[in-house]
């Protein structure tokens, strides 16, 4: 464990008994003080004990300024064993869509799709699927019908991902409501690997490895195309370490510039809003509202977490028991409870005393 308490206790500091006899009777008249523990709101022991009583919450790390301050399993789970993200994987994608706009591999968000996956295009398109962009794919507003929720079986057991999910009909114009999609993600990775030359898989290890994130496998489709928004496995470690990258502006902990801070920007600017829940979404996270300062998240079924709060200099990681749904159970509502009555009064606190770096 890195740091991860401080205890303030008040003692009393007079022996009150047998030797009271021996006093003055106006000292032996006086009300002893009681020795009562204080609860340091810094500590973070709130935030563990309330993580522990939460059946699916696995893993639990929190880094502030830099310094992992907590790191715990619970019920067997380590931080060091890898457990599969599922969709907090589209933040990952997104940083590697923005790295690719950096390298000059793309030329930005308004690129249109067509220019790259043309030849995958159904016959006689939709006119709209020209006009798709790849900020259109990264926002969850390209129009086309979700491979999610009910259609994700039939989407998965095709026989090309890419092409099914380009041929699905629009039921959205391109840039309209949100519709959160997989095979949203799963086009843009497609697109990352034939304009980065490599599988991304491999992309993400040459490009993001200096941050310190490493992905230990990956599902491909059967053209063998890594599964962009799901069924990506990492530690607890390398996804508190992804969120660390975002939180320092898109740099190793060394200074290395990894991911612009224009592309930071982009991705935790609002752009639509899920009809699901409210949240406000970017490309590839989540923005909303804790306690009133501004958190950005990548969420994964079963409540795999990563928080940033930048004001706070805050991350967050949290993975979960992903064979349990996180949305309709009301769990994820649990965590961001979690954090906002717990982690963050606490960071708060330590930030204000400055026991921070």
């Amino acid at each position: 464990m890195l740091n991860r308490r401080s205890f303030a206790l008040a003692f009393s500091f007079v022996a009150w008994g047998a030797s009271a006899q021996a006093q003055s009777p106006a000292s032996a008249t006086m009300t002893p003080p009681v020795a009562s523990p204080v609860r340091d709101v810094a500590s973070f022991d709130e935030a563990v004990r309330r993580s522990r009583a939460l059946p699916a919450l696995e893993t639990l790390m929190i880094a502030q300024d830099g310094e992992t301050v907590v790191e715990e399993g619970f019920r067997g789970a380590r931080t060091s064993r890898s457990t599969n993200i599922k969709s907090a994987s589209k933040s990952i994608v997104s940083a590697l869509v923005g790295i690719a706009i950096d390298k000059a591999l793309l030329t930005g968000p308004d690129q249109k799709i067509a220019e790259i996956l043309g030849a995958d295009f159904p016959q006689d398109p939709d006119p709209r699927l020209a006009t798709v962009t790849i900020g259109n794919l990264l926002s969850m507003q390209a129009g086309l019908e979700r491979t999610s929720g009910a259609n994700y079986g039939a989407w998965i057991s095709s026989r090309n991902w890419v092409r099914d999910a380009l041929a699905r009909p629009f039921v959205e114009e391109p840039g309209g409501s949100m519709l959160y999609s997989t095979g949203s993600t799963h086009l843009l990775s497609a697109i990352l690997t034939k304009v980065g030359g490599k599988s991304t898989l491999q992309l993400a290890r040459d490009w993001l490895r200096p941050a310190g994130v490493e992905i230990a496998s990956w599902e491909r489709d059967p053209q063998g195309v890594y599964l962009g928004g799901n069924q990506m496995a990492m530690t607890p470690r390398s996804l508190l370490a992804f969120g660390e990258l975002y939180r320092r502006g898109g740099t190793a902990e060394d200074g290395t510039r990894v991911l612009s801070r224009d592309w930071i920007d982009r991705s935790w600017t609002p752009r639509t809003t899920s009809r699901f829940h409210d949240g406000r979404y970017g490309y590839g996270w989540f923005i909303d509202d804790f306690a009133g300062r501004t958190g950005y998240y990548g969420w994964g079924y079963g409540g795999q977490m990563i928080y940033v709060f930048p004001d706070l200099a805050l991350t967050v990681a949290i993975t979960s028991d992903e064979t349990q749904p996180s949305g309709r159970g009301g769990y994820v509502e649990d965590l961001h409870r979690l954090v906002t009555e717990t982690i963050l009064p606490s960071a708060a606190e330590r930030k204000s005393r400055g026991d921070t770096g």
